[in-house]
């Protein structure tokens, strides 16, 4: 075994910075000799080493270029088909002790775990080389940013990183001036030597059949191992700014949360930040790159996934986008429904699992009105219209610089972040939830979002119309137990007092009688973003409701849209009946956390029940 360090030497002139440093080589060195990597090299983050690390891929033919005509300095890679995907069965929480991870998370005692993966992680990338990547979340040494440090055998992973967040030097000396970090390290388990000591051909895409994503809220370390996909490989995302972030994020009192966040411009020039938590499959990507309709009225790019957010010294509550990129599912995105996404990934894009043209261009289910009349699918056969199986993976994926994005707001990269106005939830119901709600209080809020539920759509998921429950859109994410998560915003919400940002709930879903929805959505819905930029400024009128406040008559903009009188009497329509009916599952939901829940949300849930009567 052949270990090369090439460490960029961060200078440091105290006895804690060579501490630091020497508490992380020490970890390196510690990793290296339990993997046994032929190399181990200390990423820089230049645009030199980026190009360095593609060219080894396509050299390797694990990256496809495509037409530099269509998409310059675009590639294409196609992973095996048994990781396409997160692998939520196969993520733990190793807290210490069982009830601080929850009912909601997978949860093994971490002195089992880490014993079970150190016999994973022996000899695991032997033949291989070990990249040392230092990144940070959010800008290098802003207020609300954290540093990490991942050590992973994928160069594929080490280019994604390159994307999703800022990888190299000025990372790394933050760590070495004795700045805390996260430890992230991650293996594909493919090495390409065995025990015997031969030497194995790789695969294009090497992974394992055993997968681990174990996480050690304690300890602040992440332990991938077996897959070389997305969130399962990319740590930085939301195994470190959800799963790790939160925990941490609750011991120094902010919030680590699954959100968007969009800068809202009103016709005279006022500007608003809204962060929004929307389940899978309810439009999150759709509004955080919104088209407005409304003139004068414009909608920009802040973060189109994950928001940190902070008390700040003014005693608002602040945000940021940790992340440097965007990890975008492709399959439905298309001009159409999401220009600005489309025009982000006009070059220097990586995408995975997208079909191939002919001519060397990408294409998804949903990119055009038809398909083309030959493709090579995701796995690399011949495909044409009519096979009866999609092209793209349904959880193809395109890896982007956020800068890229034509709707980026200015202030995306602010040091200390954004002053939060409003947080907005949503889920995906046919029935029941109005076009838009405003919470009493900060209180109420916190109960929204605990109580957030999206209605099955299909009977593959489940009984069609049955209720998944997804508070907060945290319920992969949560690094903690979900009662003590709500606990802590009710905590947070204290602290802000009058200065809270003021909660929303929306839903674009809700279909008529004749199962048509009743909303347009896709651009249209700057309509109700200009009701909560409205209220927020103390114009917008609005009434009573027994789910709370809600637009008067007249006070939703509609000038120029199909919606009738009778589909908006639908929209905000409160069924006693039925939200009694839901009040009940909401209870038994509660229950499953026994006597964690915050007496708060009982409360709530009890002030509910009085309202309906």
């Amino acid at each position: 075994m052949t270990i090369i360090h090439e460490r960029p030497r961060a200078e440091t002139t105290t006895s804690q910075g060579d501490d630091a440093a020497g508490a992380l080589r020490a970890w390196v060195d510690q990793v290296a000799a339990l993997t046994q990597p032929d190399h181990v090299v200390w990423c820089d983050g230049t645009d030199r080493e980026r190009h360095e690390i593609t060219q080894t891929l396509l050299d390797e033919g694990k990256l496809i270029r495509l037409n530099g005509e269509y998409r310059p300095g675009s590639y294409l890679a196609r992973s095996d088909p048994a990781d396409v995907a997160r692998v939520e069965s196969r993520t733990f929480i190793c807290s210490k002790r069982r009830e601080d991870a929850g009912p909601t998370n997978n949860w093994v005692e971490p002195g089992e775990m880490k014993r079970e993966l150190i016999e994973h992680f022996d000899g695991a990338m032997r033949g291989r080389t070990m990249y040392v990547v230092p990144f940070s979340m959010g800008p290098v040494g802003g207020r609300l940013s954290k540093l990490g440090v991942e050590l992973t055998d994928s160069a594929y992973v080490v280019l994604n990183m390159h994307i999703m967040t800022r990888v190299g030097s000025a990372a790394l000396a933050q760590i070495d001036a004795g700045d805390d970090w996260v430890k992230a390290l991650h293996s594909v388990g493919a090495p390409l030597i065995d025990e015997a000591g031969v030497r194995h051909d790789d695969v294009l895409w090497p992974s394992s059949p055993d997968k681990y994503i174990s996480h050690f809220p304690e300890d602040r370390e992440i332990w991938s191992f077996g897959s070389g996909y997305g969130g399962n490989a990319l740590l930085g995302k939301k195994s470190f700014a959800l799963r790790i972030a939160s925990v941490i994020a609750r011991d120094e009192g902010w919030l680590a949360e699954h959100m968007l966040l969009i800068k809202l411009t009103n016709p005279v020039g006022r500007t608003f930040h809204i962060a929004a938590a929307f389940p899978s499959a309810c439009g999150k990507t759709n509004l955080a790159m919104l088209r407005s309709t409304l003139p004068g009225w414009s909608v920009e790019t802040l973060g189109d996934d994950i928001a940190w957010l902070r008390q700040g010294e003014d005693g608002r509550l602040w945000a940021i986008n940790p992340e440097a990129g965007f990890f975008g599912v492709a399959p439905g995105t298309a001009a159409a429904t999401n220009p600005n996404a489309m025009e982000t990934i006009w070059g220097n894009t990586v995408f995975t699992n997208a079909a191939l043209t002919d001519d060397g261009d990408i294409w998804w289910e949903g990119m055009t009105k038809h398909a083309p009349e030959h493709l090579t699918d995701w796995t690399g056969a011949s495909w044409k219209p009519g096979l009866g199986r999609p092209a793209a993976h349904p959880n193809a994926r395109f890896t982007v610089a956020a800068a890229q994005c034509p709707s980026i707001a200015d202030d995306w990269e602010a040091h200390d972040g954004v002053p939060l106005d409003a947080i907005v939830f949503g889920g995906r119901r046919a029935s029941n939830v109005p076009l838009v709600v405003e919470a009493r209080d900060w209180e109420h809020g916190v109960f929204i979002g605990a109580t957030v539920a999206s209605e099955q759509t299909a009977a593959a998921e489940g009984a069609v119309g049955e209720l998944r429950r997804d508070p907060f859109a945290m319920l992969p994410f949560c690094g903690y137990n979900m009662a003590d998560y709500w606990g802590h915003w009710l905590a947070v919400g204290e602290r802000l007092g009058d200065r809270a940002p003021a909660v929303f709930n929306v839903n674009w879903f809700r279909k008529g009688e004749d199962g048509r929805f009743l909303w347009p959505g896709f651009g249209e819905n700057i309509r109700v973003l200009k009701w909560i930029a409205e209220r927020l400024e103390g114009e917008g009128a609005a009434s009573e409701s027994p789910l709370g406040l809600v637009p008067a008559a007249g006070a939703l903009d509609l000038d120029g849209t199909d919606v009738t009188d009778s589909d908006l009497d639908a929209l905000f329509a409160v069924d006693p009946a039925a939200w009694n009916a839901e009040a009940d599952l909401t209870e038994q939901y509660f229950a499953t956390f026994g006597d964690r829940v915050p007496a708060p949300l009982r409360r709530q849930l009890a002030q509910l029940r009085r309202r309906l009567g």
